[in-house]
């Protein structure tokens, strides 16, 4: 594995084939939604990193930290022994971590602290126990340890320490999904409001259609950064990506035309890197504005909020409008609200999906993914 000096002194571990893509592989095991694993000064262990360094000091400051979050990385190996050790830690905020077994769920879930915690697995006897055949036709197989990761909150980092086991090694790939589903947008797409990762959207998507999963949501912080829209269309470790884009710069600050602009370039970038890939754009879900009465009206101050349905429509209409005037033949746009479709499907802030939302998104939008990933 190659390690580079980096800022400060600082030590990082580099994907393991290309600049972008690849699988990063550190101690015998491989790390999948993760691009850096990097020493920090005064924290023992490895930082777990969703885009390289150089990529996350470019975006605004709520990004860089969100990509700090672990939110979709995945610990993936095979082991010849039956228990394995992982030692993990989270110094802002808790972390969880379920483990898989191809696809079948551990039955505990591990939250992780401040405090360097060692997690003991045991591979499941009934799984072991499995005929011969059984999982032919599954996605993944069962053999692949599978450590699914996430923030509890928004401010949560994970340190990866140490694994121990006999005769650890990343999984080949006949043993994963052969597709690789690549997902950007707000906290929606991040996952915030499901009770587990594996519920997300985005997950349940990938489920779906067989494939794996790089999440690159950005809770509060999805500006469409033209920094990251390049690092997505440098990268070639995915298939097709979607872009649900972007309640967040509504939030900002960002004007529809301001929006436009950012948009257009990352759709623009994205689709234009590949025109084998299949790049789906997802308009604004529909949220309160839409269902409500009685909101805080605009202020000289704030002449759009949130709050506006009118400035939520102008965003709809200007990505629309991104898609049906570019010439990629691979670019595609769905509404937020073919996918989205029961109001009692969110949580009571009615912004965010409940785990109802979430399910319900999966399956409509890895209806609508179906025909345009094919082939």
């Amino acid at each position: 594995m190659p390690v580079s000096r980096g800022e400060a002194g600082t030590l990082s571990v580099m994907m393991k084939m290309g600049k972008y893509g690849g699988m990063l592989v550190y101690k015998n095991v491989a790390f999948h939604g993760v691009a850096e694993l990097r020493k920090v000064p005064r924290l023992a262990g490895l930082r777990v990193q969703r885009v390289p360094e150089q990529v996350r000091v470019a975006l605004n400051d709520k990004a860089a930290g969100r990509m700090l979050a672990p939110d979709g990385a995945e610990i993936r190996f095979l082991s010849k022994s039956e228990t394995v050790e992982v030692t993990l830690s989270c110094p802002t905020t808790a972390c969880e971590m379920i483990a898989f077994w191809g696809g079948f769920q551990d039955n505990r879930r591990h939250v992780i602290g401040n405090e360097p915690t060692t997690i003991r697995l045991t591979y499941p006897e009934r799984v072991a126990q499995l005929r011969p055949g059984v999982c032919d036709n599954c996605d993944y197989s069962p053999n692949v340890w599978r450590l699914t990761l996430r923030g509890l909150d928004k401010h949560a980092t994970l340190q990866f320490h140490d694994i121990q086991g006999q005769g650890l090694r990343p999984p080949n790939p006949d043993e994963l999904p052969a597709r690789t589903y690549l997902a950007y947008g707000t906290s929606i797409t991040d996952g915030f409001s499901a009770t587990a990762m594996h519920l997300t959207y985005i997950a349940q998507t990938a489920r779906r259609l067989g494939a794996n999963l790089i999440n690159l949501g950005s809770a509060g912080s999805a500006w469409c950064e033209p920094q990251l829209a390049d690092y997505i269309a440098l990268r070639t470790d995915w298939d097709f990506a979607t872009l649900a884009i972007s309640l967040n710069m509504i939030g900002g600050g960002f004007t529809a035309e301001q929006f436009r602009k950012r948009a257009g370039y990352m759709i623009d970038t994205i689709a234009g890197a590949d025109p084998t890939r299949p790049v789906v754009c997802i308009t604004l879900w529909p949220y309160y504005p839409d269902v409500c009465t009685n909101l805080d009206p605009p202020t000289p101050d704030q002449p759009f909020t949130l709050h506006q349905p009118e400035i939520a429509n102008e965003y709809r209409q200007v990505l629309r409008e991104l898609v049906e005037e570019s010439s990629r033949p691979n670019l595609h746009l769905l509404s937020g609200d073919e996918l989205l479709r029961d109001i009692d499907g969110y949580t009571i802030d009615l912004t965010h999906p409940g785990d109802a939302g979430m399910i319900q998104i999966g399956q409509y939008l890895a209806k609508k993914l179906r025909p345009i990933t094919a082939g």
